[in-house]
């Protein structure tokens, strides 16, 4: 990095560049871990014999001091601090003097920043975790409800067999849990040390690395100097993480925006959650569910713009880099605005079980009916011709398949007999699915427990 205050440069630069160079907009927000990062460099430069015990002393007791002061705003950067890591360390000199000056020895901020941001991220993951773990109750308590509340599933957007409204909130359970060991993957990718990489190539000073990482939570340090300066692997993995919590989170809310339009009537929104119409006074829109479905090409792009900017990248910094918390903390930022809103949605939302009941029409009881020509003995294909042909006849004659007399189904095949008719009734139909996994009352009840479990052992980040 270009030095804020170098010797090698005469006269000022331009102001234009200034403003373009200046990170505290994007950085500001990493000054607690850039505190805490100097304190355990302070006393390593300590323990390599740099700083007397005095020096160090006088070092920790400023950074408190910075600390404070930004917390009570007291202490805003100025323009000329270019980041966040200028103005801790200019406001640290103001305070202690040579001490401070000497706060940088053995540090570029090339390692520095990137320990920040590492730092910084691990805390973001732990709170998003948490809340996603929230997030999964929500789902299961809401599911425990609805075991029996039958609904059409659908493929292609139609109508296609019977379910239950539990399995279909489950599915989004299991996604939640994906996701959350994604967090837990990409958390994990945080926890290398590239504090004493340098600017690129190492240190001059035999800084005890090992220390530093356990004196700041990490687990390991990076190995080679070059890759630790030049490394955002784990933005990536935090924002495919984060992208592909928007798509379910997307998909989820999509889902809300048909449910809870006329047409389909499953669902009313709670008002909380709720826009109006600034012309049209009857409308209650579902804004928050849509929402949900616009943040995910919002974090796709952040993914998307990260890596443009590593690609063909050379070792080892370069001032692209900054852009990192660009997109970083635009994802950082949209999912904390959306999980809570996503939390009370679940929670306030209301289903209307005598709609989701009345959209399971006659006809999801055709796979039911192939079935139980295959109990008859007769093969597949041949029950799905006849099952089609019978569909098409009582779409023709315009009554419902369970409609059909006996005699009738016999000309079909003589393999139907008055079992026939118990097909006919959506829960008849749900208990049929008894696969591990499938929409039976006693598989969802099974998948609950198992959920519940999940749950358990899965602790927060």
């Amino acid at each position: 990095m270009t030095g804020a205050r170098s010797g090698r440069f005469s006269g000022a630069r331009a102001p234009a560049f200034v403003a373009l160079n200046s990170s505290l907009a994007l950085d500001w927000r990493l000054w607690a871990e850039d505190i805490e990062g100097s304190v355990a460099h302070a006393r390593a430069l300590r323990g390599a014999g740099v700083l007397a015990a005095a020096e160090l002393t006088a070092i920790e007791t400023g950074l408190a001091a910075v600390g404070r002061e930004i917390e009570a705003g007291a202490f805003t950067p100025a323009d000329a601090d270019e980041d966040v890591h200028m103005a801790v360390e200019r406001r640290l000199t103001e305070l202690t003097g040579e001490a401070g000056a000497k706060l940088h020895t053995a540090r570029s901020r090339n390692d520095q920043v990137v320990t920040d941001v590492r730092l910084h991220l691990r805390r973001v993951i732990e709170r998003q975790d948490a809340a996603l773990a929230a997030l999964q109750g929500v789902l299961l308590g809401r599911a425990a409800d609805h075991v029996e509340t039958v609904m059409p599933a659908y493929t292609h957007l139609q109508r296609a067999q019977v379910t239950s409204l539990a399995q279909h909130l489950m599915a989004y359970f299991w996604m939640l849990e994906r996701d959350r060991g994604r967090l837990a993957a990409a958390r994990e990718a945080c926890l290398e040390l590239p504090l004493g990489a340098g600017a690129a190539v190492g240190l001059d000073f035999d800084l005890k690395r090992e220390a530093v990482a356990t004196d700041l939570g990490f687990t390991r340090v990076a190995e080679n100097s070059l890759d630790a300066v030049a490394n955002r692997d784990f933005a990536v993995d935090y924002l495919a993480t984060a992208a592909q919590l928007g798509t379910h989170f997307s998909r989820l809310g999509g889902e809300l925006v048909l449910w809870a339009s006329a047409e389909f009537g499953f669902v009313a929104m709670p008002d909380a959650y709720s826009g109006s119409s600034s012309v049209m006074p009857q409308k209650k829109n579902p804004d928050a569910a849509e929402l949900m479905r616009a943040a995910a090409p919002r974090l796709s792009a952040d993914l998307g713009g990260l890596l443009g900017v590593l690609h063909g990248l050379p070792l080892a910094y370069n001032t692209d880099l900054r852009e990192d918390k660009r997109y970083l903390f635009d994802a950082v930022d949209c999912l904390d605005q959306l999980l809570p809103v996503v939390h009370g949605l679940l929670e306030g939302v209301t289903f209307d079980e005598a709609r989701l009941t009345a959209a399971c029409d006659p006809f999801l009881a055709a796979t039911d009916v192939a079935d139980y020509l295959v109990e008859k003995g007769v093969p597949f294909r041949e029950a799905h011709y006849l099952t089609g042909t019978l569909v098409r006849q009582c779409l023709e004659a315009g009554v419902a398949l369970g409609d059909v007399s006996v005699d009738q189904l016999r000309e079909l095949s003589p393999v139907f007999d008055d079992g026939y008719y118990a097909l006919h009734e959506p829960a008849a139909q749900l208990a049929r699915k008894r696969s591990r996994g499938g929409s039976a009352p006693a598989r969802v009840r099974e998948q609950l427990e198992l959920a519940g479990a999940a749950l358990a052992a899965h602790p927060c980040c």
